[in-house]
């Protein structure tokens, strides 16, 4: 029981980075330099595709472990944290 409800917890904050990553747009005026621009190509990817990355990674590993409860706590935290990094790189 407490197992489903920390998946659905994970599943609730992915669904909730993704969409939030959706919103993560190109800014209006073009980057200083070069550097920047990759900074916020690759905030966007990662704010996008980074949370289903790191539910599937830990799909994987607590099928591997079978320690569901665990990986799912640990799953929750890295998809705030990558959502985060990507909100950091791409912050528009």
């Amino acid at each position: 029981m407490l197992t489903g409800a920390a998946w659905l917890a994970v599943l609730a904050i992915t669904v909730s980075a993704v969409l939030f990553g959706q919103g993560a747009r190109a800014p209006s005026r073009p980057p200083r330099d070069v550097r920047a621009a990759r900074k916020r190509r690759l905030g966007t990817a990662l704010s996008i595709s980074g949370p289903l990355a790191v539910v599937l990674l830990a799909v994987g590993a607590a099928a591997l472990t079978d320690a569901w409860l665990v990986v799912a706590v640990v799953a929750f935290a890295a998809v705030g944290v990558v959502a985060v990094a990507g909100l950091i790189l791409a912050p528009h």
